[in-house]
């Protein structure tokens, strides 16, 4: 039995990946610095040696993308290999490149230069979405910038499968995996699906990229975070991030999960 700590294991990818492994029979540590199985704040460096102690391989997701934190990961990775962590599985983003040298950016050249072999994984934007984070409807409309752009959205579970299948195999080394639903869908679409299966009247509504900076920062979002999100969006609106990848299908030989599937799972009324 091999076992995995999972940092960032109660977010939307974590949280599955932890089922997925214990269900395959691995140890699962979630790590966090309040609450989980093992404490690990990046924050602080005294913490990292025990929640890496007896540990294979790690998932990673990152405190944030409103600052440069790649020197911090330098410092854990050096941990982490000291402690005989032979894999490190990066939750990243498809659409790095529309914010270079931005905080994600330099974390994933931070984790290519570092001493623990890796694997990056770079998911389009989540179905989940529209019922966790950003794209939940408020009185039955969603608003983003994005106008009549595409997006392949990808299921929350297909990326926490790709992360326990990398993981568990301890192959996918060395490579980038650009993970994304099997088909791009505008946010007109999106909605009329979503509000279909969850038997309610949905619309959307076009935002211009400067009003939503405006409304983020007003609401006392991190500049940084609002930079980072409007260059995602921004690839959205653009048409460059409408492209499918076929990374579900090649790490685990079936066809990614769709947005029409995913509603009928997930956001079905109660």
């Amino acid at each position: 039995m091999t076992t995995f700590l999972i940092i960032g294991g109660t977010g939307k990818v974590g949280s599955r990946l932890a089922r997925l492994l214990r269900d395959a029979g691995h140890g699962v540590r979630i790590a966090s610095r309040t609450s989980g199985d093992v404490r690990f704040d990046w924050r602080d460096a005294e913490s990292y040696g025990p929640a890496f102690a007896g540990v294979d391989g790690v998932f990673l997701v990152g405190p944030g993308s409103a600052t440069d934190w790649s020197d911090t990961l330098s410092a854990v990775l050096a941990v982490a290999a000291g402690e005989g962590v032979r894999h490190a599985v990066f939750l990243s983003a498809r659409g790095v490149e529309f914010l270079p040298d931005g905080a994600v950016d330099r974390a994933e050249r931070a984790l290519m230069a570092g001493p623990v072999p890796w694997t990056i994984l770079r998911p389009s934007h989540f179905a989940q979405n529209f019922t966790e984070a950003m794209f939940v409807p408020e009185d039955g409309v969603v608003v983003a910038p994005v106008a009549a752009g595409a997006e392949p959205f990808i299921d929350a579970f297909d990326i926490a499968a790709v992360a326990a299948e990398v993981l568990g195999s301890g192959g996918w080394t060395g490579e980038i995996i650009e993970l994304s639903g099997p088909a791009a869908l505008t946010f007109d679409e999106a909605v009329a699906v979503l509000g279909e299966a969850a038997g309610q009247s949905y619309r959307f509504v076009d935002e211009g990229l400067d009003a939503h900076r405006e409304r983020l920062l007003a609401a006392g979002t991190p500049e940084g975070y609002v930079t980072w999100r409007l260059a995602m969006l921004g690839g959205i609106r653009s048409g460059d991030d409408s492209y499918v990848s076929d990374g579900v299908q090649r790490v685990l030989g079936r066809p990614a999960t769709s947005f029409q599937q995913w509603a009928e799972r997930e956001a079905t009324p109660a």
